[in-house]
């Protein structure tokens, strides 16, 4: 039995009229209005280093920012760039024996990849290997597409082999061009 001597009945509550809160519901909103402050302080702070930084800041999961091996850094700035093809190339030319064999790659080696053009200029040690590679070129373009991906390669100009730089001299006739043929 309450106060008042009604069973049931609270003292101060009439029917129809709202409770005062007591001591556990004046936690409870308390509470409440301190989490509500508290998470408008944290947004505020959290737009203030959004601003600062120019973002989130990395968290527990995987984001742009977060290191990367190298080898995915490397690939990911290959391909951001679209260097896809010359790097390409650029490994043809360090595993050149492996696909030109040991005997043709003992006197050719390759010089530059012309990307625009899309032409491998190669230059040979004499004039025999020259023009031998001149003969292998179709069946080695063929090759390094296949490799390389088609179209990546469109020609090989092959060199011969190039002579000693042209001294002048009193030694020398005016007008003549000197040796033509292979040295060495």
């Amino acid at each position: 039995m309450s106060e008042s001597g009604t069973p049931g009945r609270a003292a101060g509550n009439t029917p129809g009229k709202v409770p005062e809160p007591s001591g556990v519901d004046l936690a409870r909103v308390a509470l409440r209005a301190a989490r509500e402050a508290a998470r408008a302080r944290g947004d505020a702070t959290r737009q203030k280093k959004q601003a600062r930084y120019g973002g989130l800041r990395s968290g527990a999961r995987a984001d742009r920012r977060d290191p990367m091996a190298l080898g995915a850094a490397i690939n990911r700035l290959l391909s951001e760039r679209g260097w896809e093809a010359p790097a390409a190339v650029g490994g043809v030319m360090g595993r050149w024996p492996e696909i030109v064999g040991e005997d043709v790659a003992k006197h050719c080696e390759p010089e530059r990849y012309d990307e625009d053009e899309r032409v491998l200029v190669v230059r040979c040690d004499s004039t025999a290997w020259a023009t031998n590679l001149r003969l292998l070129a179709p069946t080695l373009v063929a090759r390094l597409n296949e490799d390389l991906g088609h179209g990546t390669v469109r020609l090989i100009k092959v060199n011969g082999p190039g002579g000693p730089a042209r001294r002048y001299g009193p030694l020398r006739a005016p007008g003549s061009t000197g040796p033509g043929d292979t040295y060495g």
